[in-house]
């Protein structure tokens, strides 16, 4: 069920986002406004400038041009005392879970709390656990990453995200790597997150079948543009031929400029 609330109280913003590597733009003036309790999907094919996007929303990279706020804030232009506390109200589920190997996984979803908060021993466990009790992994305190499958190790990722009690919660490609019926189940979760949490959530996916689950709207990328954003049927009925080919799976939504190509290569390296 869709809970979004007053349009005029985004939580995120972009306007005029231009991300550049050199001289080669990825992201060419990006607008898009996401309400609170809304669950945002964007999507685009290999090369389309999503991951870009979101190394942005996150404030891991600078735009070259135009402004990212999350909660009114310009997170670029923020002192990094605000940019912190800022930080505590979001939450990010990446895309390989990101865990530390070495750590079980109620340690690994009691990190921000020992980074963060100063918070006694006992009050961490708990709240770690209550956050694995919401994602289904009560009783899995002990085990390590390794010993995890993949849909467990999304889960544990999603606790972690959780911990802080965020208002905001950013996903990379949750599905990512999940057979159908872990992924389905994940779509449920994240779902039930928003509906009984009231959490504004951000998803950056490629995959079509989780995206016209869970999104309240869509936003569709395209080598740095934004095609089309709109309420999950209209995208999905939507006349533009390129977004048809991303929704067909045709070659052509997943071309990606050999320039670009060989760009990102040599930053890789």
């Amino acid at each position: 069920m869709t809970r979004v609330q007053d349009s005029d109280e985004a939580v995120v913003e972009v306007e005029g986002l231009v991300a550049a590597y050199g001289d080669r733009r990825i992201l060419h003036g990006v607008d898009f406004r996401v309400a609170r309790g809304e669950i945002r999907v964007i999507m685009g094919g290999s090369g389309s400038g999503k991951s870009t996007l979101l190394r942005h929303l996150l404030g891991l990279e600078r735009p070259r041009a135009g402004t990212v706020r999350l909660f009114g804030k310009d997170i670029h232009r923020l002192p990094s005392g605000a940019l912190q506390a800022l930080r505590r109200r979001i939450g990010v589920s990446f895309q390989g879970g990101a865990l530390f190997n070495s750590m079980t996984v109620l340690e690994n979803v009691m990190f921000p709390l020992r980074e963060h908060t100063r918070l006694d021993e006992r009050t961490m466990r708990i709240m770690a656990r209550m956050k694995m009790e919401v994602v289904n992994l009560a009783g899995f305190d002990d085990l390590l990453p390794a010993q995890l499958s993949g849909g467990m190790i999304k889960r544990a990722a999603l606790a972690r995200a959780l911990v802080m009690d965020p208002q905001l919660l950013f996903f990379d490609e949750p599905s990512a790597g999940l057979d159908p019926v872990v992924s389905a189940e994940l779509d449920e979760l994240i779902l039930r997150l928003r509906d009984t949490l009231g959490i504004t959530i951000v998803v950056v996916t490629h995959e079509l079948d989780s995206a016209f689950k869970i999104a309240d709207t869509i936003t569709v990328l395209d080598r740095g543009r934004i095609l089309m954003t709109g309420p999950r049927e209209a995208v999905r009925t939507a006349d533009d031929a390129r977004i048809q080919a991303l929704l067909n799976r045709r070659p052509e939504a997943l071309q990606v400029d050999p320039q670009e190509y060989l760009e990102r290569l040599t930053r890789m390296n």
